[in-house]
């Protein structure tokens, strides 16, 4: 797959095709080069994979906590909401819900890529159930490789400007140059909440870029997993097994 991309992206570039693929940046070239000379050695990418998967085993831990933090939050929203003439501040209960919904968002964005891993997506469990190892392989190398991953590809190239500009980033100034906000006291250029108290809102904002690169990764591990049980090799495929969960329609 990788030699037939670089052998296409390479005809764009020389046709000079208006496309992306014909103008890739120097980085993708490299990965993709990189990813042709990995996949002569099976127990490097094996150990990419692992790599990969164990810092979705710790997004899928920072998920539990986070989900114990929102949990601990609302509660305290519960209570002040009935004991907030108590207090001197009437946006207390506008702070904590709009960090409530941040967190849970973080949590989302930190946790999916842990849920891909797990094989916990959403599928049609008593029609995926019956397929052998190696179809469940074909549908998710597939899938995942021209499907998935281009698009969240696309999905990095398009959050990559928007999470600079809600950490401050202005590309309008020194005319049409860019520049990043003077000064350390950056979070007074950040967008902030609607709600009460007015929260900056620039870190979850650009969260979501780093959230999809976790995604990306994941995806791009089981892209490997599948791979090893294609070409055989069942001993490093270590495929998820669903087929004792609960059957779901979803």
């Amino acid at each position: 797959v990788a030699i037939g991309f670089a052998v296409v992206a390479l005809i764009a570039t020389v046709a000079g095709w208006d496309l992306l693929i014909a103008r890739m940046p120097w980085w993708l070239w490299a990965a993709t080069i990189g990813t042709i000379v990995a996949s002569a050695f099976p127990l490097f990418l094996h150990r990419i994979r692992l790599a990969i998967e164990a810092v979705s085993d710790l997004g899928g831990r920072l998920a539990v906590a986070l989900a114990w933090f929102i949990f601990i939050v609302q509660l305290f929203n519960v209570i002040t909401r009935y004991t907030n003439d108590w207090f001197e501040r009437d946006i207390l209960f506008g702070e904590t819900t709009s960090l409530a919904w941040m967190s849970f968002a973080a949590l989302f964005l930190i946790g999916v890529s842990y849920g891909v891993k797990n094989g916990i997506n959403p599928r049609i469990d008593f029609w995926w159930a019956e397929f052998s190892a190696r179809r469940k392989a074909w549908i998710d190398f597939t899938l995942h490789t021209f499907l998935f991953l281009p698009f969240l590809f696309m999905a990095i190239r398009v959050l990559k400007p928007y999470a600079a500009r809600s950490l401050g980033y202005n590309r309008f100034a020194n005319d049409g140059a860019g520049a990043w906000p003077e000064g350390w006291k950056v979070w007074r250029t950040w967008e902030t909440s609607t709600d009460a108290g007015q929260l900056p809102q620039g870190p979850i904002q650009a969260f979501i870029l780093v959230g999809v690169i976790l995604f990306t990764a994941q995806v791009v591990a089981e892209i490997i997993k599948t791979g090893f049980v294609l070409v055989g090799r069942n001993d490093l495929g270590d495929v998820t097994d669903v087929d004792d969960a609960p059957l779901r329609i979803e």
